[in-house]
């Protein structure tokens, strides 16, 4: 009687260990890459490398730029540049990230953008293509990407 005690003893015990484990283990990244750059031209404005991160929460995306290809002609507030970042979806067609979330940005310094929001599926292959920024309602930059993503598109 005492061997199955300690058997089934030592069975709850291995198991509130492998729970514990599991719950102390780290939660998987649901995209990748998360980060990755690109060349981008946008026209009179510039051009130069843009950084793009990216975060997934179930059917839920967002994707912040930054890029010294455009650097602020002036200061310009919190929440001043809407954003629109068109990404080639699967090889097939695009998706659209928009927003209207910038941080402050001093002038000269680089435009950064977002987090713009998109609705992604299981298994979605993205790489940005084009981006859009109006600039207090008034300023339009319209950048086009020069190279691919590197390490690669986003995979979600």
């Amino acid at each position: 009687m005492r061997r199955i005690k300690l058997g089934i003893g030592t069975a709850m015990g291995t198991a509130a260990l492998a729970a514990g484990a599991l719950a102390l283990a780290p939660s998987a990244v649901a995209v990748t890459p998360t980060t990755a750059t690109l060349t981008a031209d946008c026209g009179t404005y510039g051009s130069g490398l843009a950084t793009l991160t990216a975060t997934q929460s179930g059917t839920a995306a967002t994707i912040t730029l930054s890029s010294a290809a455009v650097k602020a002609p002036i200061d310009i507030p919190a929440g001043a540049v809407s954003s629109t970042l068109t990404l080639s979806k699967n090889g097939s067609g695009t998706t659209t990230f928009t927003g209207n979330a910038n941080p402050a940005i001093k002038t000269g310094a680089d435009v950064t953008t977002g987090p713009l929001k998109g609705t992604v599926a299981a298994g979605d292959v993205l790489e940005a293509k084009s981006l859009k920024l109006v600039v207090f309602g008034l300023i339009t930059v319209n950048c086009t990407a020069t190279t691919a993503q590197s390490p690669g598109p986003f995979t979600f």
